[in-house]
């Protein structure tokens, strides 16, 4: 029976002001539109460019929001392969554009929502192809020691051969057979040629790629690379070549002379424990300015959130963000071993040490603009969906009980059952039904799409698909925030998101948020600025409350909404009825700025309650939801920072 819940279709909004937002304003910017002569004080003003006729439909040059997965595994990776994924990089693409897709399990599955409007598989380049030949009775490799018991039907089985793998290839003890030039080199064609065949240009988006599997320690060092265009290298690098994301980026700047065009995304920094955003280099180096340019030239976002947890922050590194304990996984990506060092392994902690080096050695490492992404290993982009999630390593974790959100067994109570953190289940106990990438581009076409990624005009949200803009200005007109033609004003006068704001004669910038909710899922409750400065040396953060829903007045001297008293009925999952708003806009100064100070701000928008997936799991197998689990979450969406620089 085909699994889907809650079918959905996307209600458009279509009046004034929200329209500007959700197209980027091309409804509301007519020629009427007052532009003021004077120039932003900006490092980067990231105005859009004039474009010939010859633009694609949709084009809009004050920029669409689009929403995609940078992030999706298929049957080609060798951890799906042995969990019985089968999809193909062609069902991926399907799958993504609304279609129904066979799981590993035997139910089928689609998005409940909308369609994506843009996807890169990335599939592993370690072993890519290499299982499905294992699984060849014709082929040698199947043969193989090592290869018996990969294709069990018992999926403890499954589970011991998936660990031999990745023991083996943390001590690089798996047969060379595994990674053929032969095979990679085939698996790599089927990734480029789904990508040419499902590519429509102002439709929809598909990017070539693949993910650097690099672990050392099986701490997480992963990225995933993403192309330009369709000219790639003949082969992806992978961690079989050097497990140094180092190497990686200097063989980037080797393709890039040869005109292949590439960026890396590193993902699941939670997992790494304190390696991905170290202090010191691999080798055991200070970072220096050579390393920090070479970074940032071949990474220049990261993935702030995912199925296998969120990365923003930690409750331990930030204490006074009552936001901060959102769907952490704090242990080893693929071994159940916890992490121990939180910094160095979360996303905000790594902008305040970037700031930090900034200030002190005049280069900064960590200068990253945010997607969010899924990983999905079931070829199934996009399904970030609580109420239809089906996690995330096909057949493992394909029911209700095996991802711990219903009793053992056909139990109707939690009485008596093993709540050990160490059973297989706890795993998947802490994945999210998240996240999303969102960009803000001209059109829907890889030249545009990418463009927003190098600039880092970029946000991520933990599924839904909220819209968020952001932007800084010394020069906002007064009434900006109720202004028709805000968005040509917000770019006429001042720098969007991912980009820089230099100082302007001690005055102090204003910045314009807008946050709009997803038609399908909660309202939005309060739009945060999350700042990061140095003082005295020290790299500092504080939260801000900037908007508030329900007309209600924020409190100036705490920086806090009152409680809009919003809830969720758990016999139901229905949330509170009309709390919450459509959309948030306002134009903040902060009050605690500095004009010596060097920081950076970004916006986080929080929705209402509603259930997390275990819930919904619960609710539907008429049993209490599991008492170890949260409830609820609070959905959200994070713009890419901008950064102060108080020296031009």
């Amino acid at each position: 029976m085909e699994r889907l819940w809650n079918s959905r279709t996307r209600a458009w909004l279509v009046t004034g002001s929200l329209v500007a937002l959700a197209a980027g304003g091309a409804a509301l910017a007519s020629g009427e539109a007052q532009k003021s002569a004077a120039k932003p004080a900006v490092a980067q003003t990231h105005k859009a460019q004039a474009r010939a006729p010859q633009h694609l439909p949709g084009y809009n040059p004050e920029r669409n929001a689009y929403f995609g997965d940078l992030h999706v595994h298929t049957k080609l990776s060798f951890d799906a392969y042995i969990f019985n994924v089968r999809a193909t990089p062609e069902d991926a693409y399907r799958f993504a554009k609304g279609e129904t897709i066979p799981h590993a399990s035997g139910m089928n599955v689609r998005l409940s929502g909308a369609p994506l409007d843009f996807v890169a598989v990335t599939d592993h380049s370690e072993y890519i192809g290499a299982m499905e030949e294992a699984n060849d009775p014709a082929s040698p490799i199947s043969k193989l020691p090592i290869v018996q018991g990969l294709f069990s039907k018992d999926p403890k089985e499954i589970q011991a051969a998936f660990n031999r793998m990745v023991e083996g290839n943390e001590h690089g003890t798996l047969p060379k057979e595994f990674s053929e030039r032969r095979i990679v080199s085939r698996a790599w064609g089927e990734i480029q040629d789904a990508a040419a065949r499902n590519y429509a240009p102002g439709r929809f988006t598909t990017f070539v790629g693949y993910e650097y599997t690099s672990a050392p320690g099986n701490r997480n060092l992963h990225r995933n690379v993403i192309f330009k265009s369709a000219k790639t290298p003949d082969l992806p690098y992978s961690a079989l070549a050097s497990n140094n994301p180092e190497d990686l980026w200097k063989t980037m700047d080797e393709w890039r002379g040869r005109g292949v065009e590439a960026l890396a995304i590193p993902h699941n920094s939670n997992g790494s424990d304190g390696l991905m955003f170290d202090s010191v280099r691999m080798n055991g180096q200070p970072i220096d300015k050579a390393y920090a340019e070479l970074r940032m030239r071949n990474e220049p976002l990261v993935e702030i959130s995912q199925i296998k947890g969120t990365s923003e922050t930690h409750p331990s590194l930030s204490p006074n963000d009552e936001w901060s304990n959102f769907e952490i996984m704090d242990r080893y990506i693929g071994v159940n071993r916890p992490v121990t060092k939180f910094h160095g392994s979360y996303v905000r902690e790594a902008l305040k040490d970037g700031i930090a080096m900034q200030e002190a050695k005049g280069f900064n490492p960590f200068k990253f603009g945010f997607i969010g992404s899924t990983d999905t290993h079931n070829a199934a982009p996009g399904s970030a969906e609580e109420r239809n999630f089906f996690s995330k390593v096909g057949r493992i974790d394909a029911t209700a009980a095996q991802r711990g959100s219903v009793p053992p067994n056909g139990a109707k109570s939690w009485d008596g059952v093993d709540m050990d953190p160490k059973n297989a289940a706890a795993r998947f106990q802490s994945w999210g039904a998240s996240g999303l990438a969102g960009v803000w581009a001209e059109e829907n076409s890889r030249e545009s799409i990418y463009a927003a990624l190098r600039r880092k005009e970029t946000f991520a949200t933990s599924g839904p698909r909220i819209r968020v803009r952001f932007f800084a200005s010394y020069d906002f007109p007064a009434d900006l925030a109720g202004r028709s033609d805000l968005v040509t004003q917000a770019y006429g006068h001042g720098v969007p998101m991912g980009g820089d704001l230099l100082p302007s004669k001690g005055k102090a910038p204003k910045f314009l948020v807008w946050g709009v909710r997803d038609p399908s899922s909660g309202y939005l409750q309060r739009a945060q600025i999350v700042k990061g400065w140095i003082e005295n040396g020290v790299a500092k953060e504080r939260v801000f409350d900037v908007a508030c829903s329900d007309h209600l007045t924020l409190d100036t001297a705490t920086w806090r909404c009152p409680a809009n008293g919003a809830s969720v009925d758990l016999t139901t999952c229905e949330p509170t009825r009309f709390k919450g708003d459509v959309e948030l806009r306002t134009v903040w100064t902060d009050p605690t700025f500095n004009p010596r100070q060097r920081a950076f701000y970004y916006v986080r928008v929080l929705e209402n309650p509603s259930c997390r997936w275990s819930t919904w799991d619960a609710l539907r197998n008429g049993t209490p939801p599991n008492p170890t689990l949260p409830t609820t979450i609070m959905e959200r969406a994070w713009s890419s920072p901008i950064w102060y620089e108080p020296k031009a």
